[in-house]
């Protein structure tokens, strides 16, 4: 059995939604350079919905695969789905990671949790805290 599914591979070699989104109403980073992966979510947000959905990933392919996929999961849909989406959903999704690997899908959450977390407190929308866990992943981690 190969390591990385197809997808997996269909993913990290053209990454869907790679870039940055310059005028963005919500940012999100995680991860620092010690844990190896760094991922940062830009979202766009019109009328409660996730318009549009950019990243910047460094690190592995799986960082890579995992912040494309997350990406497609959560464009176009309500800013509640966003937060519905778990490390699971995007790993299922990839038809699966390497357990070894498993932390760039929970990297892709929380990247995407900070960049709603963030969007709620530029612009004063009160929410409850216990959506937004600290992560406890990675030393360092903006969320």
């Amino acid at each position: 059995m190969a390591l990385y599914s197809e997808k997996v591979m269909d993913h990290f070699r053209n990454p869907r939604n790679v870039g940055v989104i310059e005028d963005a109403d919500g940012v999100g980073e995680v991860g620092n350079a010690v844990c190896g992966d760094i991922m940062k979510i830009y979202l766009k947000i019109q009328d409660d919905v996730v318009a549009d959905v950019k990243f910047e990933t460094f690190g592995c392919g799986s960082a890579i695969a995992s912040s494309s996929m997350a990406t497609e999961l959560i464009k176009g849909k309500p800013l509640s789905d966003a937060l519905k989406l778990t490390n699971q959903a995007v790993t299922e999704a990839l038809d699966g990671l390497p357990a070894h690997k498993l932390h760039c899908s929970v990297l892709a959450e929380e990247a995407i949790r900070a960049a709603v977390k963030d969007y709620y407190d530029k612009n004063g929308i009160p929410y409850d805290p216990a959506q937004f866990p600290d992560c406890g992943h990675c030393e360092g981690c903006s969320t």
